[in-house]
């Protein structure tokens, strides 16, 4: 697949605050003293089984909720929720990946420079969530691996998530080094915090935008 229009939109969060959203077995992770929660809005492209040709992909927008972990000494992201379009892909990836996806109504349009993005949850039984709001890129790009906060925020290759039955289940992706931007954005709503029991955060957000980049991943696995 591609991930395509990134925004990192990241907030310090008290250790202990994160540590018991975690579940057992998973450690936050810290940068500058804090855990870090971040809102990911994006688009997939060309979503497909590998071997299969991009042209017979699909597109798929989508918002994460995520945070920063680690497990064994292994630097990781941990997803509390994935937001997505489209209903059979939410399907396959709950029943065959146990994913925590969420169906929900999304666009994302690119025009002048900017990314506008909205998204409403309408998963059945699921906590309502609404993220809207407009980002772009700011100065001059640069490479991850080359910044010591945006290494942290990006260069993760292990993607862990809680099953229904309550085990921990993780995914390996594999991609070239991420480049960002700085960025500025300006969020209408967000309750998708709220709505995974994270109290406002005092700090004002930090944010990098990234064009994106080729993504394959693993199946989904158990440790």
């Amino acid at each position: 697949m591609g991930w395509r229009h990134l925004l990192f939109e990241n907030w310090p969060v008290d250790p202990a605050v994160m540590d018991a959203h975690l579940p057992d077995g998973l450690a936050p992770d810290v940068y500058d003293g804090s855990a870090w929660l971040s809102v990911v809005p994006f688009t997939n492209v060309a979503v497909r089984p590998k071997g299969l040709p991009e042209p017979l992909g699909i597109r798929l927008p989508e918002l994460n909720l995520r945070t920063y972990v680690t497990r064994d000494g292994v630097p990781s992201v941990y997803f509390f929720s994935l937001d997505a379009q489209g209903i059979a892909s939410v399907l396959g990836a709950r029943i065959f990946h146990h994913l925590p996806y969420y169906y929900a109504r999304i666009s994302l349009e690119w025009a002048d420079g900017r990314v506008r993005f909205s998204s409403r949850r309408r998963h059945p039984g699921a906590r309502p969530a609404h993220y809207e709001g407009t980002y772009w890129p700011t100065g001059e790009p640069f490479s991850a691996p080359d910044d010591s906060f945006g290494n942290f925020l990006v260069e993760r290759y292990r993607f862990y998530t809680q099953a229904q039955d309550g085990s921990i289940r993780y995914t390996d992706v594999d991609h070239d080094p991420w480049t960002l931007y700085p960025a500025a954005a300006e969020i209408k709503t967000n309750t998708l915090l709220a709505a995974h029991g994270f109290v406002e955060p005092d700090h004002d957000p930090v944010y990098y935008y990234s064009p994106g980049l080729e993504v394959v991943t693993s199946r989904s696995a158990q440790p």
